[in-house]
């Protein structure tokens, strides 16, 4: 992948399709629709809620919490108010659950954050937090088949809080054959770039130290 499409600012790298609807790396598409076939059978509706997301909708997310107009959340998963952190303060917090805009690995169309829609109650709205796929959650049969089956079809999951600076999202799972090369391509340079041209709120607190913070959440995930 080029620069552009490194952090979402392209879409050469992308293909749509229709069943379920997403955007998704070309290499990804096969191996997504393998891995959702063998989960039909073994009675899951694997959907994705999030595949391929642009710069611009990164940075609405982003600028949206740092503004105090998106919720925010604390390493627990508790509400956080922006308004009482100091700038510096307020990256930390959101990128505990929130990628920077050029850094969020969506950008790749590799990624993708799924439910199992047959498992959502009536007039339920998913929110990818832990506790929908812990013991009690509606995704918690979900998350198991994956942790054990998805690995057949390349797939991983990059956030479980161990040695990224992301909180666990058991939702999260990566196309490791076409993640990978992306992961090692995006350079600190590269973001820096990609951040310094756009109107990224806080922008004077992440650009001295993107080198820190593309180490500890863009470099280092739970790799197989």
């Amino acid at each position: 992948m080029n620069p552009a499409e490194l952090t979402g600012q392209a879409r050469t790298h992308i293909s749509a399709i229709a069943d379920p609807a997403c955007v998704l790396n070309t290499a990804t598409i096969a191996p997504f629709l393998g891995l959702r076939r063998t989960a039909a059978a073994a009675g899951f509706d694997l959907i994705p809620v999030s595949a391929f997301r642009d710069f611009s909708r990164q940075l609405l997310i982003w600028n949206g919490k740092f503004a105090g107009e998106r919720l925010m959340r604390d390493a627990n998963g508790a509400p956080l108010d922006a308004g009482s952190l100091a700038p510096g303060e307020r990256v930390d917090a959101i990128l505990l659950w929130s990628a920077l805009p050029g850094a969020s690995r969506h950008h790749w169309g590799t990624d993708l954050d799924f439910i199992d829609a047959r498992a959502v109650p009536p007039g339920y709205e998913p929110q990818l937090t832990p506790e929908e796929f812990a013991a009690s959650g509606p995704f918690a049969r979900l998350g198991e088949w994956l942790e054990s089956e998805a690995p057949r079809f390349g797939f991983f999951r990059p956030f479980r809080g161990v040695r990224s600076g992301v909180r666990p999202e058991p939702w999260h799972f990566s196309f490791a054959p076409a993640a990978e090369p992306a992961r090692r391509r995006l350079t600190p340079a590269v973001l820096h770039d990609a951040i310094a041209a756009a109107p990224l709120l806080g922008k004077e607190w992440v650009l001295p130290r993107i080198e820190e913070l593309h180490a500890r959440y863009v470099a280092t995930v739970e790799i197989p």
